[in-house]
């Protein structure tokens, strides 16, 4: 259930001007009206814009978001409307806009490529009685450690394990807290992101959420069932531990193994990798956070380059919250790979055309400002 909750946190609606920190509202103004009356009806609201700056010395390949070279780009601008009372019906409704949401569009409807920079990334119907939760529509995914909202992510680019998980998922999804400290979760859905192909095989979902203590929370997670798109049976675990040692200072490591067997459409192959974070706040306004990760793609499937490779990745990113709803982060990060498989766009001086070449290693330095309501 952490990836539900960290996740709970879009929709651009004109409520945002009620959440909006500054200057005092005039008594009876529409945005203090909206206000009230949500807060009477017991919807809450959160919401964030997130905008960048990258340099990659190529194109930024097997990363998820930041995939151009030079770039000033909205990342994220997003809004969560929910209604989600402790006993009974309720709702959330979760929508992003910007250059990330083009790529969320893009995997849901298995494209190559989406022009369209608004997405509704969550959109669901619950119900709660007791320990049991039902919730029906879209959400995200409970797979890894990162989410796709930066809000939930102390580093700016994704992980390469994010690039080898699902996002979203259309479907059903039951979760029963047998006790305060552990919740099993089951479900039925139309696969890795997939929110409109024709997915007559569906895919099961199952997870476990251990926090046998205030520090150390415990989650593992299953999908398996047949990809609509490749028609081959997929089959991914994945889990993720985190630990707080003090107040300032925690450990997160996750760990991913998936397969898909071959197919009329795909050869199919097999992937791992692991990845670690260390985190630690020097005071409420200065913090670090490290990442170190290996993928291991054996037979080039998840990467889509039909070559066995093993990419590793280093991150280092500096945050600095000069107030609680604001903070921008500094970041650098090195790929590697054991094969030239990093793309490089050049302008030749000669012909006036662009020529691609490959490298065994990539790097980015990257600006981000987060403001959250």
């Amino acid at each position: 259930m952490h990836k539900i909750l960290s996740q709970t946190l879009p929709l651009l609606a004109a409520s945002a001007l009620a959440a909006a920190p500054g200057r005092a509202r005039a008594s009876g103004s529409p945005a203090e009206t909206l206000a009230r009356m949500l807060a009477a009806s017991g919807i809450t609201e959160s919401g964030y814009i997130a905008a960048s700056y990258y340099h990659s010395s190529g194109g930024n390949t097997y990363h998820e978001f930041d995939t151009g070279h030079d770039s000033f780009q909205l990342d994220q601008a997003g809004l969560t409307l929910a209604y989600q009372p402790a006993r009974g019906f309720g709702a959330l409704v979760d929508m992003i806009a910007g250059d990330d949401a083009k790529i969320v569009n893009a995997a849901e409807s298995a494209s190559s490529s989406s022009n369209n920079m608004f997405d509704v990334l969550q959109a669901f119907v619950q119900y709660v009685n007791g320990n049991l939760t039902v919730q029906a529509g879209k959400f995200t995914t409970l797979a890894g450690a990162e989410v796709i909202a930066p809000t939930g992510n102390l580093n700016f680019s994704r992980s390469l394990l994010f690039f080898a998980e699902p996002m979203t998922h259309t479907g059903l999804r039951v979760t029963y807290a047998l006790d305060p400290a552990l919740s099993l979760i089951v479900g039925v859905n139309n696969g890795w992101n997939y929110t409109n192909v024709n997915a007559g095989s569906k895919t099961g979902e199952f997870g476990v959420d251990l926090t046998p203590d205030k520090s150390l929370s415990i989650t593992a997670q299953a999908y398996i069932g047949n990809d609509p798109v490749d028609l081959a049976r997929r089959t991914f675990f994945d889990t993720v531990w985190t630990y707080e040692a003090t107040s300032a200072l925690s450990f997160v490591a996750s760990y991913d193994w998936g397969r898909q067997d071959p197919s009329g459409v795909t050869r199919g192959g097999e992937w791992d990798g692991v990845a670690g974070y260390v985190n630690y706040w020097f005071n409420k306004r200065w913090r670090l956070s490290l990442r170190g990760e290996e993928l291991d793609d054996r037979n080039g499937f998840i990467l889509g380059t039909g070559v066995a490779q093993k990419v590793e990745e280093g991150t280092v990113t500096l945050g600095y919250d000069p107030v609680p709803c604001f903070e921008l982060r500094m970041e650098g990060r090195y790929d590697t790979s054991n094969r030239p498989t990093f793309t490089y766009t050049r302008v030749s001086a000669a012909t006036g055309k662009p020529v691609t070449t490959f490298s065994t290693h990539q790097s980015e330095f990257a600006l981000q400002g987060v403001y959250k309501f």
